[in-house]
């Protein structure tokens, strides 16, 4: 429901807003969204410009509020569209939860998150980037080099004396050099990898909507595997987070492994084929499995 000064957007009955607030909680280093007064914000760039979101949730809706400026109808329904698939509100939850009763692990920890929706990327360079950043380090320095890499080369709006950022362009950072990313303890190869990407989304080569949405799954996880610094696991996390595949499946994830070692009681990490011996269970739905166990780790 569009009432011009705010929306109203009405998510399906598996869904709740404190899950999903949990998960977007987990670290104090995160830059692109803040908590204030019990109200989420987020800064989204629609048709070139800056949109401060102002989100809250009633019992039944959530209700997004433009604190900053009323933008037109056309900005408004993008801005209703974007918040359905960061919060996955499109997905056919009920189809997981039947699989979730054939799994004794996931049979708990449904019932214990009930409503968690994947929390989602929806701009594939984010996505991307995030993941390259990511890529064998631990997640609290992963989180302060995605701080350090949105405050150098992102764009913000300042609001009640605070900063809401964007996260940067790949026009942006297709133009800058490898030593601009260095100086953030980037690794060069990781710059390289990042600038790649930007360049390659410059050049039209990597489009969402476009090529790797109308792919299966084995074809949009070989297309990114195509593109220099994109491997197994990269492809697997960039698909369940931003390109909605609920069948990708990030198996050598350490989180994951972590996970199922203290759902099960384990002295060890299982192993790769115990994993699989494990997912039989989940076949179509291993991405959110893996969300649901990743949510495990942050009580």
């Amino acid at each position: 429901m569009d009432y011009e000064s705010y929306l109203e957007i009405y998510p399906p009955r598996e869904f709740s807003f404190e899950e999903c607030l949990m998960f977007l909680n987990r670290s104090d280093q995160e830059i692109l969204h803040q908590m204030m007064d019990g109200f989420l914000y987020k800064l989204i760039e629609v048709e070139k410009e800056f949109i401060l979101l102002k989100i809250g949730y009633t019992p039944h809706s959530i209700q997004v509020e433009f604190p900053v400026n009323r933008p037109s109808e056309n900005v408004r329904k993008a801005t209703a569209a974007y918040v359905w698939e960061w919060f996955d509100m499109g997905q056919d939850l009920p189809s997981f939860y039947e699989a979730a009763d054939r799994c004794d692990i996931l049979n708990r920890l449904v019932h214990k998150y009930d409503g968690l929706r994947m929390v989602c990327m929806p701009d594939l360079f984010e996505a991307l980037v995030w993941a390259i950043i990511g890529q064998q380090i631990n997640l609290t320095f992963a989180y302060t080099l995605k701080k350090r890499f949105v405050e150098q080369f992102g764009e913000c709006l300042s609001f009640e004396r605070k900063q809401f950022w964007l996260f940067p362009s790949f026009e942006k950072i297709a133009g800058i050099d490898i030593d601009d990313l260095k100086s953030l303890q980037i690794t060069a190869r990781k710059a390289e990898y990042i600038i790649g990407v930007a360049k390659a989304m410059l050049n039209g080569e990597i489009i969402k909507e476009n090529m790797l949405q109308k792919l299966d799954y084995q074809q949009a996880k070989q297309s990114l595997m195509a593109i220099r610094g994109v491997g197994a696991w990269t492809a697997d996390y960039v698909l369940m987070k931003c390109l909605h595949y609920t069948c990708a499946f990030p198996i050598a994830d350490v989180g994951l492994h972590n996970a199922l070692k203290k759902q099960l009681g384990l002295a060890q990490k299982p192993t790769i084929e115990e994993i699989n011996h494990i997912a039989a269970n989940w076949e179509g739905w291993e991405a959110y499995a893996t969300f649901y166990l990743w949510r495990s780790l942050y009580e």
